[in-house]
Parts: C-alpha cells; sequence; structure tokens
C-alpha cells in the first residue's frame, strides 16, 4: 500500500530531472489465501464491513483491485503536485500512537507542493479500521489540519486493496478533480457514526458532500504501511 505511493514519487522526480519524459505508474493485488490468512493469524480481519473510525472498528476487510497512471511533463488538467515520505521504524506492525511519522509525511508533501495546509479540500484518509491506525491517524491529521477539512476511508467501499491501495485511492483523488468527471462531491465516509471519544475530531464527510472547485484545487492522500513506512501525496488542479 506503501510502495505505489512510492512510485509515483519516484516517477515525478525521473521526470523533473530529466531522466524520462513519462513514465507508467500504480499498483494492483489479488485475493490470496495465504495473504487473508496471515491477516487472520494477527486478528486484524473484520467479521463484517469495516467500520473506520468508529468505536466500534473491529479490523480490516481485505479487497482487490488496481490502477495506472501515466505521469509526464505535458500539461494536464490534473497534476501531483507533491509527495511526502517518513519512515519511523516504530515497531513492525503496530504505528507510532502519536503519529509523528504520519504527520511527517503529511508536512513534506505539503512543503513539497508549496501548500500550506488550508490549501487542501479534501483528505482521502489511510483508514484502515484497526483500532491503532485509526486511532493514530485522526491525531496527526487533526495535529497539521484541525477539525475543519472533509476527510473519508475509501475502504469501507473497497476493502484494504494492499498492494493497489495507494494507487486506487490516488484514482479516487484524480476522479474527484478531473474535469471531466469533477461534480465537487467527495468520496463519502460509510461507518456507523459512532464516534470515538478517544480519536481528536475530524471532519467524517457524509454521502453528498461537496468541496468548491475552484481555479485552483489541492487534495491529499495517506498511506501507511508495516515497519513505520508513511507516505502522502498531494493531487491538484489549476497549477
Amino acid at each position: 500500500m506503501f510502495v505505489e505511493r512510492q512510485a509515483l514519487a519516484s516517477a515525478q522526480r525521473l521526470i523533473a530531472t530529466g531522466l524520462c519524459d513519462a513514465a507508467v505508474v500504480g499498483g494492483a493485488d489479488t485475493l490470496c489465501k495465504m495473504t487473508i490468512q496471515g491477516f487472520d493469524s494477527l486478528e486484524a480481519l473484520a467479521p463484517d464491513y469495516c467500520n473506520p473510525f468508529s468505536r466500534n472498528r473491529d479490523g480490516i476487510n481485505i479487497g482487490e483491485g488496481a490502477a495506472v497512471f501515466l505521469m509526464s511533463r505535458e500539461p494536464s488538467p490534473v497534476a501531483l503536485l507533491g509527495s511526502g515520505e517518513s519512515s519511523d521504524a516504530y515497531h513492525v506492525s503496530a504505528p507510532d500512537p502519536e503519529g509523528t511519522g504520519a504527520a511527517l509525511a503529511m508536512c513534506r508533501a505539503l512543503e513539497h507542493a508549496g501548500l500550506a495546509p488550508e490549501a487542501i479540500g479534501y483528505i482521502n484518509l489511510h483508514g484502515t479500521a484497526t483500532p491503532l491506525n485509526d486511532a493514530m491517524e485522526g491525531c496527526a491529521v487533526a495535529k497539521i489540519f484541525g477539525g475543519e477539512t472533509p476527510c473519508s476511508s475509501t475502504k469501507a467501499m473497497t476493502g484494504n486493496m494492499l498492494g493497489a491501495a495507494g494507487a486506487v485511492e490516488a484514482a479516487f483523488l484524480w476522479l474527484t478533480l478531473e474535469p471531466q468527471f469533477a461534480t465537487g462531491l467527495v468520496p463519502p465516509h460509510l461507518w456507523d457514526g459512532a464516534a470515538d471519544p478517544a480519536i481528536p475530531s475530524v471532519n467524517l464527510a457524509p454521502a453528498g458532500c461537496r468541496i468548491a472547485l475552484s481555479d485552483r484545487c489541492a487534495v491529499l492522500s495517506n498511506s501507511f504501511a508495516f515497519g513505520g513506512s508513511n507516505a502522502s501525496v498531494i493531487l491538484g488542479r489549476g497549477w
């Protein structure tokens, strides 16, 4: 789920330095019994639909999918404005509860894009629906963006696609901005509505939530992986 974000950032660097004119980047993953059994052995699978950011969240669903992008230096309605990576190496499978590495990845993406937090119109959360991940991400997002920016985890709709998650969630950003598809609607946060008082309040987008698609608009997506690997990307239009 982290590798695709690295691929986007790597392609951006290769194009910017003139080492290539274009790059095909993305990710794909298919259902695999060994993977499912591995997460089951970690007691990380939800018995029903996953419930991100709810106080009743109890694990992930495994999904499958693919998304591929053609990146080039040619002008496009939607651009990769910035990317940020960090590796806090907090634990082999558990995230830093303070969200320090996650916050650093988001801050680096903002710095790379030359944007302030207020410029971000929507955040696609990593939002796995595991107790520790959602708690730390809520802390990190609230620390940087406060509680106003619309957010959602799309994993309640797609499941956690693992090796395809980052690319597909970047595709949600692209669909939010691409003029031929964009209506201002952002992906909804599907959950039971039972807020966890232990997570700082963030603006979880209900179905029908819209953002203003002004001349310049930017959106961000997070991916966090085992071993404390963290990545964020920012896509925008009008730059």
